[in-house]
Formats: C-alpha cells, structure tokens, sequence
C-alpha cells in the first residue's frame, strides 16, 4: 500500500502548527523524501519513521524552508547507521550537488569536524559497535545529482520524472513532481504559479499537493500573486488537470487563520470537482 506522510505543510513563516515543506512516500519496502524544511527529521520521528528508511530525497527547489534541515537529516540517517544501509540518493535542481559537497565533503564541508570525530574518536566507535555496527566506521557516503526535468529515476514498482515549475527564477531553479506506481500517481508541485508545464505534469493524477500561499482575494490585494498558487488558482489548475484529490499545502499564516481559512476552503470548493484535502502536519493519506 502506497501511502504519503506530510511532514511539513507551512511556508517559511513558522507557526504553531506548520513549518516549511517536507513530505515522505511510502511505497513498498521503498521510502522517497520530497523536500527537507525545517525539523525535518524530528517530524519524520514523530511520524513513526527513521532516518535510515529513507533511499530517495529529491528537492523541488533550494529556498530554506525546502532545504534547510538537510544538514541534520544527512548526519542523522549516517550517524543512526550501522554500515548496512542503501547508499542515500540526492536528486534536485541546480545547487543540489554543491550544497551536498558543502554539507559533508571532508575538507570544504560545514559539517566534517563532527562526523570525523565519530569516526575516530573510541568513544563514538564503541556506540556504533554497540548499535549493532562491525568496524571500521566508514565516513559518510551521499550520491547527489543535479537534475533537469524530464524522466528522473525509476525504483522498484515507481517511476518519477519531472516538469519544470515557475517560482522564482532566473534566482533559483525550481521543480514539480510526479511519481507513478501500481496504485495511483501522485503530484507534488513545489512552489509554483499556475503554468502549462506542471498541468501538463499532474495530467490525470490520483493526487496533488499543491501550494496554496493565501487565500486568493487576500494575496491579490497584497500583490503576492507571482510565482506562487492560492486556493482558486491551485483548485483550478488540478480541476484543469483532470487530478482526483488536491491537497492544498504550503499554506501560509494568513490562510490558516480561522475565518479566512473557511473562506479559503469555499473558494477552492468552488472551483474544483474532486476531493478536497486541507493539510496539516503529520498527516497521513493512502494514493
């Protein structure tokens, strides 16, 4: 059974209950991370899942509240192994394969003091021997690739490619994402305006989470429109796709806000013929 974790659901503004964007897919024996904003891997913890499961991250675009907790979900998965993991694949736009280097590489990267310790030093051996793992501890291993959009990668029973999404360029290079399995497809668009190539994209899909930024009359008093999607615009663009079930994410403080949200919520209802699903972390949903 094919099933999506949403770790995080919110924007860059952190509120009580939504930070950053982050989502994890279960599909067999196979875990895909999309996107690692803020306290990733404490949400994905808390959500009954490990560093260790995930194989796969693949990054939509670099602005911190995607990116942001990918140093702490690198030293945390290698930190928790015990030699016996899959190697860790990194997929994403441009910058994916220089942050990587800057994170963990032995002698540029911000982090090298603290994994070098544990390798070496006879009291992190003895908790790795303890864990469960055989000596020597080896250093970190990461395969990042910068990627384009198109076909990207296939795993066991799934396939992903993606289409280029209109955010914030020529500033940052940005991605949405389709994923196919034998039980359903799923969307998500990253940050986006509503555009021919993501539509395209999330052609027929069972699921999309979309960005939803602000209720739209609000964001449009507020000129906050480019490069971004609100509850009417996100609505159509699935109902204009043809997709079953949207979930609006991404959802900023004003949108979330009892009054605003309700009318948010309508707008999208209005607009969109499938199932409506209105985010919130930690939440889990079956394709």
């Amino acid at each position: 059974m094919a099933r999506i974790h949403i770790l995080g659901a919110g924007t860059p503004t952190p509120t009580p209950t939504r930070y950053g964007s982050s989502f994890v897919l279960e599909i067999g024996d196979e875990k895909i991370m999309i996107d690692c904003g803020p306290a990733t891997t404490h949400k994905l913890v808390k959500a009954g899942l490990w560093p260790t499961e995930i194989d796969y991250v693949f990054f939509t675009h670099h602005h911190f509240d995607h990116d942001v907790d990918y140093p702490c979900f690198l030293l945390t998965r290698w930190d928790q192994s015990i030699g016996k993991e899959n190697l860790l694949q990194v997929f994403g736009p441009t910058l994916t394969e220089q942050l990587t280097h800057r994170i963990m590489d032995e002698h540029d990267g911000a982090f090298a003091h603290d994994w070098l310790a544990r390798v070496n030093h006879p009291a992190s051996q003895q908790v790795y021997v303890n864990r469960g793992g055989t000596p020597p501890r080896l250093p970190p291993e990461v395969s990042a690739k910068d990627i384009k959009a198109g076909k990207i990668f296939s795993g066991k029973n799934w396939q992903i490619s993606g289409a280029d999404a209109v955010h914030v360029q020529p500033y940052l290079d940005s991605l949405a994402y389709r994923i196919d399995t034998d039980e359903g497809s799923v969307v998500f668009t990253g940050d986006t305006e509503p555009c021919e190539s993501v539509r395209e994209l999330a052609q027929g899909a069972d699921v999309m989470f979309a960005m939803c930024w602000d209720e739209e009359e609000s964001m449009l008093r507020g000129g906050e429109q480019h490069g971004v999607m609100g509850t009417i615009s996100a609505a159509r663009l699935a109902q204009d796709a043809g997709v079953k079930k949207l979930v609006l994410s991404h959802v900023g403080k004003n949108l979330d806000t009892h009054g605003i949200m309700e009318k948010g919520i309508g707008q999208a209802r209005a607009n969109f013929e499938g199932e409506l699903v209105y985010s919130e972390e930690l939440m889990s949903l079956k394709i």
